[in-house]
C-alpha cells in the first residue's frame, strides 16, 4: 500500500554490484491521491510487475535508508535478539530483504493488495523468516496486543492521505486516526514505530498524536544532496 502518487519517474542509485530504482515522485491530483486507500489501485500497479524488478519503491530503498536504519534499528536491536518486525503496506518494497540479509529473519509483512502479496511470496519463497501476509493496517485482528518490537511504515500513512493538510477530511482522519491506534495497540510497551514520510512535520504530527495514543516522538531529516528532502520519525510509547 505505500505510495502517494500516480505519476513517477525512475532514478538508479549504485547499491554493491547493481542498480536499485528510487521514484523520483510528481505530485497527483487530489482526486488521484484519494484512489491510493483502495486495493483495487495497487492490485492493478502490482499486477504489472516484470520478474523480479520492484515497480514501486517509494520514498527510498533499502540502500539510501541503511544509516537511518543503522541508528533506529541495527545499534539497538540487534538481529540475535530476534525482534519481531511488522511492515506496515510493504508492497513489492526491497526493505524486507535487505534486513533479511542483515539476519532479521523474525519479519511480517502486512498489504491489502492481494496481488503484491502473492507476487512477494513466490518471488521470495526461499526467504525462511519472512512473511506476506494480506491484511488492512488498521484492522490488524490477527495480531495480539503488544506483540511487535519493530513497526515500520514507508509511505502508508501517506497514501491515506489528501486534501487539505491544514483541515484534513473527515475520512482522512478516520483512517489514520484507526491506523496509528492499531500500530499502538500491537507495538510492545518499549516497541518502535518507525515511519518515513516526505510530508513536512507539523502536519503530520497531529495524525501521528491522534486520541488514543501516547506517542514520545523524535524525527530526522534524511536528506541526500538532491534538495528533496525526506523525514524519519521515531515514535516509542511514553512511560506512565
Amino acid at each position: 500500500m505505500p505510495g502517494m502518487r500516480t505519476e513517477c519517474r525512475q532514478s538508479f542509485r549504485r547499491h554493491s554490484d547493481r542498480y536499485l530504482p528510487t521514484l523520483v515522485l510528481k505530485m497527483g491530483s487530489d482526486e488521484e491521491n484519494e484512489r491510493l486507500a483502495y486495493p483495487s489501485f495497487w492490485d492493478q500497479r502490482y499486477a504489472q510487475a516484470e520478474g523480479d524488478r520492484p515497480t514501486h519503491e517509494w520514498f527510498r530503498n533499502f540502500a539510501e535508508l541503511e544509516s537511518f536504519l543503522d541508528r533506529r534499528l541495527f545499534q539497538t536491536r540487534s538481529p540475535d535478539t530476534i525482534p519481531r518486525l511488522l511492515h506496515l503496506g510493504s508492497g513489492d518494497s526491497d526493505v524486507p530483504v535487505g534486513l533479511w540479509e542483515k539476519g532479521y529473519k523474525n519479519q511480517l509483512c502486512v498489504d491489502f493488495s492481494t496481488v503484491v502479496v502473492e507476487l512477494m511470496s513466490k518471488r521470495h519463497a526461499s526467504m525462511d523468516g519472512i512473511e506476506w501476509k494480506h491484511g488492512d493496517v488498521r484492522h490488524l485482528d490477527d495480531l495480539p496486543e503488544k506483540s511487535i518490537d519493530v513497526a515500520f511504515d514507508k509511505g502508508t500513512l501517506d497514501a491515506m492521505i489528501h486534501g487539505s493538510p491544514w483541515s484534513p477530511p473527515d475520512d482522512v482522519k478516520q483512517n489514520t486516526s484507526q491506523y496509528i491506534r492499531e500500530v499502538n495497540r500491537v507495538l510492545k510497551d518499549d516497541g518502535v514505530f518507525l515511519y518515513v514520510t516526505y510530508r513536512q512535520p507539523h502536519f503530520i504530527r497531529p495524525l501521528l498524536n491522534c486520541e488514543g495514543t501516547n506517542w514520545e516522538i523524535d524525527m530526522e531529516v534524511l536528506g541526500d544532496g538532491s534538495g528533496f528532502g525526506y523525514h524519519g520519525f521515531i515514535l516509542t510509547k511514553a512511560k506512565p
